[in-house]
């Protein structure tokens, strides 16, 4: 970080969500609710597929760090919002805001990388079921989850590389409830020629990568299944890659339906429904989606309960 910039602003003012002062209390309740729900059951996924052998599979591997993701990526943006909701402080230092917004950006990349790389394990499950465990073993999925973090963090640092070298000497209200790096370029006083020109290229290269596995996977795996269709092989298909499908129609759906049909005039409130949707909302629901939805973890969570792990007298 260049010293002018410390010296220019030392904190930054989030103003949060647009809610009125009386309904604090309620929305406070609500999101601690939702808080707390994510990351038990994210760590309950965790817990679940490091006792039971059954799931030591690499579709379980990939899960267990969109778990691990899903509950630091929640973490790194609701405790400050609570936080703000019930001091009515709504300061966050420069030093903390560049970090939340470093955090923000790693495992919001980590989690599109990882739906890319569980959708290329489905594909291989089912169009090439005899080489399964040839393909899929133990050192491709670990480097393929290793290349996720490590790209994972290549492009948040590189944004905050960028980020830092900007100089912020007036507006410091960031109309937001966490650091966002499109706000904060917006409060910057130097160029952002280049910080633009690498969000559109990096990002969208990276996004293309993500969007463009999940999609080439799901194509071959329709085309396999109606090659000889039958409703028996499309239910199998369906219990296997309905959990998957779930959650990518969460991240990738619920956003393009607020980004594509929202109105114009509303951007403000747009985008902060969506990053809700993306930080609060869909790191709880996806404990429920891979539960509710999955025979195995049913299966391994009734184990538990049996055993008096989780319900202890």
């Amino acid at each position: 970080m260049r010293r002018e910039n410390q010296s220019s602003v030392s904190k930054f003012l989030l103003l949060g969500l647009p809610i009125q002062p009386e309904q604090q209390g309620p929305f406070f309740t609500l999101f601690l609710g939702v808080y707390l729900t994510t990351v038990l059951g994210n760590l309950l996924i965790l817990l679940l597929i490091r006792l039971d052998p059954r799931l030591h599979t690499p579709m379980y591997f990939f899960l267990s760090h969109l778990a691990f993701s899903d509950v630091f990526f929640s973490s790194v943006t609701v405790p400050k919002m609570l936080v703000n909701m019930q001091t009515q402080d709504q300061s966050i230092p420069y030093v903390g805001c560049i970090a939340q917004m470093y955090f923000f950006l790693l495992f919001i990349c980590l989690d599109n990388f990882l739906l890319a790389v569980m959708a290329y394990d489905r594909y291989v499950a089912i169009c090439q079921p005899l080489h399964y465990s040839a393909i899929m073993r133990e050192g491709l999925c670990a480097l393929l989850t290793a290349g996720s973090w490590f790209f994972s963090c290549v492009h948040a640092l590189l944004h905050t590389l960028l980020l830092s070298r900007l100089s912020f000497c007036a507006d410091n209200t960031i109309p937001h409830f966490f650091c966002d790096l499109a706000a904060l370029l917006k409060l910057t006083c130097s160029d952002t020629s280049l910080n633009e020109l690498v969000i559109f290229t990096e990002g969208g290269v990276f996004a293309f990568l993500s969007l463009s596995a999940i999609l080439a996977s799901y194509i071959h795996i329709g085309a396999t299944i109606l090659r000889v269709p039958s409703i028996k092989r499309i239910c199998k298909t369906l219990s296997t890659c309905g959990s998957h499908l779930f959650v990518i129609f969460l991240y990738y759906g619920t956003l393009a339906m607020i980004y594509f049909f929202s109105s114009a005039n509303n951007s403000k409130v747009k985008d902060i429904v969506a990053s809700v949707m993306y930080t609060v909302v869909t790191p709880m629901l996806n404990p429920f989606i891979y539960s509710l939805r999955n025979r195995d973890m049913k299966f391994a969570l009734g184990i538990l309960y049996r055993k008096g792990i989780i319900f202890a007298k």
